[in-house]
Formats: structure tokens, C-alpha cells, sequence
């Protein structure tokens, strides 16, 4: 690992994420897990203030980057939240099949190499009735935005940790065996090449 990826991009992404229009997205979402709940791309905890401590019979949050863990632990111990920290990538869950109630994904489809193994595994252990809440950013419905979107990813990419601007979003999520419960869409910042964003609730078929 790089001295960039292990100590600068970390901070970058934390700062990134942490802003208000996605602090507010999170805030759409998070709030509706219950049960045993999986975070998959915990990242460095943005999401640990929005989870109603009384809804949860446990929590487990998959983070593969060590420089994200380090901010992390530091969120989870600042939260009074019990959970159990696990270092590995999303196409690697570690978990029992349909052993997961809710399954937590915020703005990390957009990193995942192998998106569609990873949502196989979030089928994999999620119940039969279970829900996965998610908000992401991918691509746009406009031709020109989407135009950027393609001629930017490459170098984007490469300097932000392997996100991914172009991605759809929600043909990726049914392409994986889901049927979207719900889906919203709609520019949340700027600019509109990492501003679209889709956010919602999907469930196995």
C-alpha cells in the first residue's frame, strides 16, 4: 500500500464524505436499519451517528482499508455503539447465508472492483425479507454530464481510491437479483460529474 492510499487518502475521503449534502443522504437512509445489520464499506465511520442504537440486535461493518480503520475505531469508540470490525473486501463477507436482517452500502459501490460479486454476497447473506438500504453516486440521466463522466473516470479514479463516477447504479443492483423498493434519484452537489446520486431500499428477488 502507498504512503498516499494509507495516510492522505483516508483524510481526503473522510473531509469528502463528510459533507453536508452527504451527511443528509446518509440521513435518509441509515436510520432504517434493524436487526443484525451489516455496513459494507464502513469507511471511517460517517455513518455510525445516524443508526438508532435501540433498533439494533447487532452490528457488523466491513471496512478493507487499514487507513480507514484507524478512523474507524476511533468513530466507533466515540459512538457507544457495540460492533464487530471486520478487515475484509465486500466480495469477501465473512458471514452465515440469509444471517443478516439489513445490509448498509453508502457511497462504496462506487469503489468495489467486482461490484457484482459483492452484491452476490450481500444476497447471499441477507434474509429472505431482508433490505438493503443504500445511497450512492454514479451516472447521470444527461448526455453531455455523462460524456464528462466517461472522459474523467479513468484519471479520477486513480487519484480517489478507485471510485468510480460512471457507474449505474441501480441496473448494477438488479443485474445482482435485487428488486428496487424504493429508488430516488436526483443532482444532490456539485459538480453534476460526482453530483448524481440514486438512494433507496432493495430487496433479494
Amino acid at each position: 500500500m502507498s504512503l498516499y492510499n494509507r495516510y492522505v487518502l483516508p483524510h481526503l475521503l473522510h473531509c469528502a464524505c463528510g459533507l453536508k449534502e452527504f451527511r443528509q443522504q446518509r440521513s435518509l437512509v441509515v436510520p432504517g436499519a434493524r436487526g443484525r445489520v451489516l455496513e459494507v464499506g464502513a469507511g471511517s465511520g460517517l455513518n455510525l451517528p445516524h443508526y438508532r442504537a435501540e433498533q439494533l440486535s447487532g452490528l457488523v461493518l466491513l471496512e478493507p482499508e487499514e487507513g480507514m480503520r484507524v478512523k474507524l475505531r476511533k468513530a466507533l469508540r466515540a459512538s457507544g455503539l457495540d460492533a464487530e470490525l471486520i478487515g475484509l473486501r465486500g466480495e469477501e463477507i465473512p458471514l452465515e447465508d440469509h444471517s443478516v436482517d439489513t445490509v448498509v452500502i453508502t457511497y462504496t459501490m462506487c469503489t468495489i472492483p467486482d461490484l457484482q460479486a459483492a452484491l452476490a454476497q450481500v444476497r447471499r447473506v441477507l434474509r429472505p425479507d431482508g433490505r438493503m438500504l443504500f445511497t450512492e453516486h454514479g451516472a447521470a440521466p444527461d448526455a453531455d454530464v455523462r460524456r464528462w463522466q466517461d472522459r474523467l473516470n479513468p484519471a479520477w479514479s486513480r487519484i480517489a481510491g478507485g471510485c468510480n463516477m460512471n457507474r449505474h447504479i441501480d441496473e448494477e443492483i438488479r443485474a445482482a437479483g435485487f428488486t428496487l423498493a424504493e429508488l430516488n434519484t436526483g443532482y444532490i452537489s456539485w459538480p453534476k460529474s460526482l453530483g448524481y446520486n440514486y438512494w433507496g431500499a432493495a430487496t433479494p428477488v
